[in-house]
């Protein structure tokens, strides 16, 4: 099976996440930050990904601590699961609309961590989270994960929906790219024979 767990521990945060890429997508997903819980609801929910998260950090000072580690820990639970990715299907793009906002997101499991990011938003938080550290999520997670990670949301009126939106986007196109590919479920997805 397709599953990974990680334990970080930190003087700022203290972090276990358990993932299995073969799931249906349960979540039992808590940081103490509540809109970074919903979207990593989401983000199980449609990516079939079974997604753990138990955190705890530093909310006293803010969230940036807590909404990084949270993405080293997941990124890092993901590239353990995928092993030596052998049979997944590596690329996949998704155009992910909610009411009036659009957003793409594609990725490439490449083992080359990469982030493009454009998207804006026009205040400051969401919720009670600062809406700079979707960007420092999405850093980590990209980092750790490995994989290459594209985010652009083209328009939005609503910036909750700016922000659910890259997660859905990112689910639905993580869901296809790290699936087994039944005709090629034997061989890594690279004419160098390894990602």
């Amino acid at each position: 099976m397709r599953t990974a767990e990680i334990v970080r521990k930190t003087n700022e945060t203290d972090i276990a996440v358990k993932v299995n890429l073969d799931g249906v997508g349960t979540h039992d997903i808590e940081t103490g930050i509540g809109f970074l819980d919903h979207m990593l609801d989401q983000l199980a929910r449609h990516s079939l990904v079974d997604i753990t998260v138990r955190a705890k950090g530093d909310l006293h000072i803010d969230f940036h601590h807590t909404a990084e580690d949270v993405g080293i820990a997941l990124g890092q639970a993901i590239r353990q699961a995928l092993a030596d990715k052998t049979g997944i299907r590596r690329y996949a793009s998704c155009d992910l609309p909610m009411d009036g906002t659009l957003t793409r997101c594609a990725v490439d499991v490449s083992g080359r961590p990469f982030l493009v990011f454009k998207v804006e938003f026009t205040r400051d938080k969401v919720g009670e989270m600062d809406t700079e550290l979707f960007r420092e999520f999405f850093q980590a997670f990209a980092m750790n994960a490995g994989i290459t990670l594209h985010l652009e949301t083209f328009y939005g009126d609503n910036n909750h929906h700016v922000a659910e939106s890259c997660f859905k986007a990112l689910a639905r196109a993580l869901r296809e790219a790290v699936e087994i590919d039944p005709r090629a479920s034997d061989r890594v997805p690279s004419t160098k024979g390894t990602l």
